[in-house]
C-alpha cells in the first residue's frame, strides 16, 4: 500500500475540486445545496426518512468513523439519539442551517482524518473496532455517503413532483 492508495480512498470521500464522485453525483454536502428547511423536513410517506433525518445520520457516521480513524475516545455527538438522530417535526430554518453546518464540519473533519491514515495501517483494525480495518472504514464511509446521497437526491425529485 502506498500514499497514492490513501489519496485515492480520501478522494472517494471528497472528490478533487471540479470532479464529482465516482457515482456521477455530489457528496452529501453538495446534495443539500438549495434545500430549504421545509423540503428537508418533508417525508414521502409516514414512517419514511426525510432529507433532514438522512443528513443527521450521515453526519453521525462521519463523526463515528473519524473517531475511529483518529483513535479518539467516544465523545458526544451533538444530536441524538446516535445513528438516527431525530429531526424536528416542523421546518425550522435556523435549525436546518445548524444541522447542515454540522454535516459540513463532520465531513471536513473526516476528510482530514482520512488523509492522515498511514498506508501500513489500512489492513489493521483500530483498537476500538472489533470488526473493521482502517481501509474498510474508509471504503465503507464512502459507500455509505454514496448510498444516502442517492436517497437525498431521490427525495429532492419526489418533493418537486408531489
Amino acid at each position: 500500500m502506498t500514499a497514492a492508495t490513501i489519496a485515492l480512498l480520501a478522494e472517494a470521500i471528497q472528490p478533487r475540486s471540479g470532479r464529482q464522485g465516482w457515482h456521477g453525483g455530489p457528496t452529501p454536502v453538495g446534495a443539500l445545496r438549495g434545500v430549504a428547511a421545509e423540503q428537508a423536513c418533508w417525508k414521502p410517506a409516514p414512517k419514511r426518512k426525510s432529507i433532514w433525518t438522512l443528513t443527521l445520520h450521515v453526519a453521525y457516521w462521519k463523526y463515528a468513523v473519524r473517531r475511529l480513524l483518529e483513535g479518539t475516545q467516544r465523545g458526544a455527538f451533538p444530536r441524538g439519539p446516535s445513528n438516527w438522530p431525530a429531526a424536528p417535526e416542523r421546518p425550522d430554518a435556523a435549525g436546518w442551517a445548524a444541522d447542515m453546518a454540522l454535516l459540513r464540519a463532520e465531513h471536513e473533519h473526516l476528510v482530514r482524518a482520512a488523509s492522515t491514515v498511514q498506508p501500513a495501517m489500512l489492513s489493521r483494525r483500530p483498537p476500538s473496532s472489533r470488526r473493521w480495518s482502517y481501509g474498510e472504514l474508509l471504503v465503507g464511509i464512502a459507500m455509505h455517503d454514496a448510498y444516502h446521497t442517492g436517497q437525498i437526491q431521490l427525495l429532492k425529485r419526489l418533493w418537486q413532483e408531489r
